[in-house]
């Protein structure tokens, strides 16, 4: 009997370890669990944050500006636009059907030569 009872006593206390074993690889594994969470958020957060930016720095007066400043560039405007039109040569029209193609009809482009 008393074998009995220590037998039981062992399986007892073994489990009990086990039982605590478990315990705290579970409240490790929930603490884990947590940081990934607030990680997650600060994450999130952040993309957030970044899309915002991103956006801010698309704007079009912002690109507008960056242009002027930085590029040197402006507006354009019918006082300095200048339309470019090319006359077919007739040698060249008599010659290829390609090159008559190219400069004939209204608003064509002629070849540059």
């Amino acid at each position: 009997m008393i074998r009995l009872n220590l037998v039981l006593l062992l399986a007892v206390l073994a489990s009990a370890l086990y039982l605590v074993s478990v315990q705290y690889e579970s409240r490790r594994l929930f603490s884990d669990l947590d940081k990934a969470r607030s990680e997650a958020r600060r994450i999130e957060a952040d993309n957030e944050r970044l899309q915002v930016e991103k956006r801010a720095q698309a704007t079009p007066s912002r690109v507008e500006r960056l242009a002027r400043e930085k590029l040197q560039m402006r507006a354009a405007t019918p006082a300095i636009t200048h339309y470019v039109t090319y006359s077919v040569e007739p040698s060249a029209a008599a010659g290829s059907g390609d090159a008559a193609a190219v400069g004939s009809g209204p608003g064509a482009v002629g070849r540059i030569q």
